[in-house]
C-alpha cells in the first residue's frame, strides 16, 4: 500500500463518527463513557469504572477493559442507573445528538428515572440557604451559652 492511499485512508477513519479501534472493533469503557458523554471527564469516567458504578454485561469493569457493539451496561451517576446497549463506538467526543446514537436506553430504565426525578423534584427543598445572618449568629451563640450554663435544660 503506498503511502499516500494509507495516509488518505487514515484521515476517513479519523472523520468517521463511529470510530472502531483496531480490527477487532473494541474500545475502553472510560473513553466511551465519556464520548457518549455520560460523564465530563475522561477522569470521572474512569474512576466511575473503578468503583464498580459502571458495570459491562452484568460484571464489575477496569477502566481499560473494552467494549463492543451489542455490550449491555449498567451506569450509576448519583442516584440515577442507566441500563443501555452498546450501539456504536467512538472515541471522539461529540455533541449530544451524536453521543445519543451511541447507545440504546431501555424503556424500564427510562421510566425509573423518569419517576425518580419526579419524586426528587416532589421533595421540599431545604430550608438552610448558605451562610447565617448576623442576627442568626447571636442566636446560636446565646443558645450555646445557656447551654454551658445549663439554664437551658435545667
Amino acid at each position: 500500500m503506498s503511502k499516500a492511499s494509507q495516509s488518505h485512508s487514515e484521515k476517513e477513519h479519523k472523520g468517521n463518527a463511529a470510530v472502531l479501534v483496531g480490527e477487532t472493533g473494541k474500545l475502553r469503557i472510560d473513553k466511551w463513557l465519556w464520548a457518549a458523554r455520560f460523564f465530563k471527564t475522561r477522569s470521572l469516567a474512569a474512576e466511575a469504572a473503578e468503583a464498580g458504578r459502571a458495570l459491562v454485561n452484568g460484571a464489575r469493569a477496569k477502566p481499560a477493559k473494552a467494549i463492543a457493539v451489542g455490550d449491555r451496561l449498567d451506569i450509576r451517576i448519583g442516584q440515577y442507573r442507566f441500563e443501555i446497549e452498546v450501539l456504536a463506538l467512538s472515541g471522539k467526543r461529540g455533541g449530544a445528538p451524536e453521543a445519543q446514537k451511541l447507545y440504546r436506553e431501555s424503556d424500564a430504565s427510562r421510566t425509573a428515572r423518569e419517576e425518580l426525578s419526579a419524586r426528587l423534584k416532589a421533595m421540599p427543598q431545604p430550608a438552610f440557604k448558605g451562610r447565617p445572618t448576623k442576627r442568626d449568629r447571636r442566636k446560636i451563640e446565646n443558645v450555646k451559652v445557656e447551654v454551658k450554663n445549663g439554664s437551658v435544660w435545667g
